[in-house]
């Protein structure tokens, strides 16, 4: 009998790379919350997808094996609360925050690693004078205690910066604070926790440092394992990821310091029987490692970059996890021996989505360049400022997945592409 697998927005993309796990014929994937509902969306109402996604639950007939999420949030946060009513292992509420609430997480992370955690300072953006309650020296960042995708996060230089970014914050942080704080309001935290909620922001110190690396684990039985690392790139500007670079090309050494940073950090989070991601970064002049964040899920992105490599995209880990298994994940069987996830982006302003590729031009790029996949987000008519979860200086409108003997295979794929795939903005000023 195949396992039934609801998934919390469930896209054809993904559920395409389903299809590339070990035993995928033993499976069954549901779709749990439209991903309209969930990614992106203009406001999250937790009651309301919570009592969605219990109901469809309830009126699902048959047995209810596993249900997991490979998005940010608010699909993670909502998970232990889901598997509770379907009456699945899982962990718990506050594991999950300990990792996704920044600055608890932080707190955790200066326990057990604190000479690899930057200075943080809680600051609440809504008192007379939050700049105030700030001891760093500039420059520094300053984000939400619960966003994702960079979102609202400012580098402030001056004080003038600090005054321009706080309106701008206040004016969206309830779109997470608010969904955000229904699950943080029902778990037991620290008294030092509890007052620094959803609406609350961090300043954190600049990390001086050239390369940023993911970890890709999960925690087994209360063991953790490190399964595949994974380099983030900027290029044309220092604070928007230019792309994903799979394997990691950090040397061995420092990725093994890291992996042992993690085990320790990820031992004191109480996160169990669950897949995470962990990014750091390192400094190759001064050997400085400097944990960045932890996410309790796989990463989206690099799906198609494992399957490229290592035959099967890592949602393996993801569903052994769910089902109470041990992942026995493959390495080496894939086509390629790297791959690279590209973010295309605007960064010139406002403009409006005038033209995007055809499905006939981009099957044509797909036959003429081999291990080439590419997801379009936006549509045509659009206003790349009406996009939601974008990072404060750019915009992302298309992911193009390559895999490649080389990194001039990769790049010469990937100027190819963007000669194939005819995108057309027009700028937009408001009057």
């Amino acid at each position: 009998m195949k396992k039934n697998i609801f998934v919390i927005a469930l896209d054809d993309f993904t559920s395409k790379l389903f299809g590339t796990v070990s035993h995928a014929e033993h499976y069954r994937f549901h779709a749990l919350i439209p991903k309209t509902k969930v990614v992106a969306a203009a406001s999250y109402s937790m009651p309301d997808l919570l009592a969605e996604a219990r109901q469809k639950l309830k009126d699902f007939v048959g047995p209810v094996d596993g249900i997991v999420c490979y998005w940010d949030f608010p699909a993670t946060i909502m998970l232990p609360t889901l598997r509770q009513f379907a009456g699945l292992a899982t962990t718990s509420n506050e594991s999950i925050l300990q990792c996704e609430h920044k600055y608890w997480s932080r707190t955790i992370q200066r326990q057990v690693a604190p000479e690899f955690v930057p200075r943080v300072v809680a600051f609440d953006p809504y008192c007379e004078d939050p700049l105030g309650m700030i001891d760093l020296s500039y420059p520094f960042w300053i984000k939400p205690v619960k966003a994702h995708s960079s979102a609202l996060g400012f580098k402030i230089n001056t004080t003038a910066d600090f005054l321009a970014a706080i309106p701008q914050i206040k004016k969206t942080i309830g779109r997470f604070a608010i969904p955000f704080n229904y699950i943080f309001e029902q778990v037991e935290v620290p008294a030092e926790i509890a007052a620094v909620d959803g609406h609350w922001c961090l300043a954190e110190e600049i990390i001086a440092a050239e390369n940023q690396v993911t970890l890709e684990g999960y925690v087994f039985n209360g063991e953790v394992t490190v399964y595949g690392a994974v380099d983030s790139l900027r290029e044309e500007h220092p604070s928007s990821f230019s792309r994903y670079h799979y394997p990691s090309r950090l040397p061995s050494h420092i990725l093994q310091q890291m992996t042992e940073i993690a085990t320790r950090v990820m031992k004191a989070t109480a996160l169990d029987n669950e897949p995470f991601n962990i990014e750091f970064f390192h400094d190759p002049k001064t050997e400085r490692i400097t944990l960045l964040e932890i996410n309790p899920r796989i990463s989206k992105s690099h799906c198609p970059l494992f399957y490229l490599v290592e035959g099967s995209s890592h949602q393996e880990i993801m569903i052994n996890m769910a089902l109470g298994k041990k992942p026995e994940f493959p390495h080496g069987s894939g086509r390629y021996p790297m791959a690279t996830k590209f973010m295309v982006r605007h960064y010139n302003g406002d403009a409006r989505v005038m033209h995007i590729p055809s499905t006939k031009e981009i099957d044509f790029m797909r036959h003429e360049i081999n291990g080439v996949s590419i997801i379009i987000l936006v549509k045509e008519g659009q206003r790349l400022s009406d996009l939601f979860d974008q990072d404060t200086y750019s915009v992302e409108y298309a992911n193009i997945f390559i895999g490649g003997h080389s990194e001039e295979e990769l790049q010469h794929k990937y100027r190819r592409c963007l000669e194939l795939l005819p995108f057309e903005f027009e700028p937009v000023t408001d009057a």
